[in-house]
């Protein structure tokens, strides 16, 4: 449904978007992900025709997005960052422009209104100005009126940017209902949102992607990916450390608390240690030696820690290209 190849972008100097290539298709909610400055909001405005690309091709649907621009668009439905609104319109009287603009008429047009004021829980403030509207009811109409003409592809920039918890619950829950029928891409900085409500992920740094696949699978490069920790009791600490350390699945122990009847430890797996494995050869060394299990649990890893694993920090970034008084554009817009 969505085919990049080779995209870039200057802005005079300022390499924004470094050659980055990637698909979409249909069914797949995918979560673009970077710091600051990365390069996601200019990737959302280029594959929404909204910024012209420097180099490569953006396909949406079969549709060239340079050569055809309109009849792409007309595929797209687009929330944008600080999406703007007419304060002088009801919610109703701007859905009912939008679908317009999106070619609905009559029954259609109608139709489409309430179901996106039911979708985007808008029917209690149907008839009320833009202007008296709370962040909240503002960021929802936006999202309303990318959705009205029921597009098969949604692009999203920073959805659940400025709302509350119970806002981006809400939110986050919509995307992923739509996500099993539509592509989605949706950019962001809260990992969180990632593991709420994407099947996909990818991670852009420094306008090159540096990441690409499930949230589990991303989760899987972190370093205490695979981890055990345990409790084991019945014996003195040094000699469970011992029975732990002739595991073959077991790579390293490194012990938490340790004393005479007891050893709470995280075990690293060694590289003979497939999924699973090490929980059960520490089940079972507790079964053949009489030894009680008390906890053992699996890390799965942290997305978190994968992120500043493979992004720069700032200061990286900044030995790398300091920004001079001749750069045309700030960092700034690159994101």
């Amino acid at each position: 449904m969505i085919e990049v190849k080779d995209l870039s972008k200057h802005f005079g100097h300022k390499v924004a978007v470094d050659g980055i290539s990637f698909s979409v298709k249909q069914g797949e909610v995918l979560g673009f992900l970077g710091p600051n400055g990365a390069g996601k909001s200019t990737t959302m405005r280029m594959v929404t025709g909204y910024l012209p690309p420097t180099g490569g091709s953006i396909e949406i649907d079969g549709t060239d997005i340079v050569e055809d621009e309109l009849g792409a668009k007309a595929k797209i439905g687009y929330l944008p960052e600080n999406a703007p609104l007419y304060n002088d319109m009801s919610v109703y009287s701007f859905l009912a422009f939008t679908a317009e603009m999106r070619g609905l008429r009559g029954g259609e047009k109608k139709q489409a209104i309430e179901r996106v004021l039911d979708m985007c829980f808008l029917q209690s403030v149907r008839h009320q100005s833009i202007d008296t509207l709370s962040k909240g009811f503002r960021h929802r109409t936006c999202f309303a009126q990318s959705v009205i003409h029921d597009p098969d592809i949604l692009i999203l920039d920073e959805p659940t940017d400025g709302l509350d918890p119970n806002q981006k619950h809400e939110v986050r829950a919509l995307i992923k209902r739509m996500g099993e029928k539509k592509v989605i891409i949706f950019s962001t900085h809260i990992l969180e949102e990632v593991e709420a409500a994407c099947t996909r992920a990818i991670i852009i740094d420094r306008g090159r992607i540096v990441a690409d696949g499930t949230p589990d699978e991303l989760k899987s490069r972190a370093e205490g990916a695979g981890a055990v920790t345990v409790k084991v009791s019945g014996l003195a600490g040094s000699g469970i450390r011992q029975e732990l350390e002739k595991l073959d699945t077991v790579r390293t122990v490194e012990v938490r608390d340790s004393n005479d009847i007891s050893l709470a430890a995280q075990l690293i797996p060694s590289k003979k240690s497939n999924d699973g494995a090490l929980s059960e050869s520490v089940f079972q060394l507790c079964v053949d030696k009489g030894l009680m299990l008390q906890e053992l649990k699996r890390e799965e890893g942290r997305l978190d820690e994968v992120f500043r694993k493979i992004t720069r920090s700032d200061v990286d970034a900044g030995q790398g290209h300091k920004a001079s008084k001749q750069d045309p554009e700030p960092a700034a817009a690159a994101d």
